[in-house]
């Protein structure tokens, strides 16, 4: 079993800055693909960005050139820098991991999630 935590979250005005941190513990070795979700209420949670274990990423278009997602695989940590922050960044992010080095958007291939952090951008 792997557990995810995720922290980082917080209000932050439009043009801001945050990073997100997410902390595997458990059988860490058996993840490859480590992936960053948001999910705003009433709405269908979706893809951010994704690292696998050799560091390929993968960006949401709405989040290119101003989200940048790595990874500390001695931390077992991985990492969303998020510059130029907009209130349609709002919602909380969520941390998923999959233990096959490829990328998708199918929530339902990742094995791990964590509980969540909030993230408010305001005007």
């Amino acid at each position: 079993q792997v557990q995810l935590v995720e922290s980082g979250g917080g209000l932050v005005q439009a043009g801001g800055s945050l990073r997100l941190s997410c902390v595997a513990s458990g059988d860490t070795f058996s993840i490859n693909t480590i992936a960053w979700y948001r999910q705003v209420l009433g709405k269908k949670r979706e893809l951010v960005a994704a690292i696998t274990r050799g560091e390929s990423t993968h960006y949401a278009d709405s989040v290119q050139d101003r989200f940048t997602i790595s990874r500390d695989n001695g931390k077992n940590t991985v990492y969303l820098q998020m510059n130029s922050l907009e209130p349609e960044d709002t919602a909380v992010y969520y941390c998923a991991a999959r233990p096959y080095s490829s990328v998708t958007r199918q929530e339902q291939l990742y094995d791990y999630w964590g509980q969540g952090t909030q993230v408010t951008i305001s005007l």
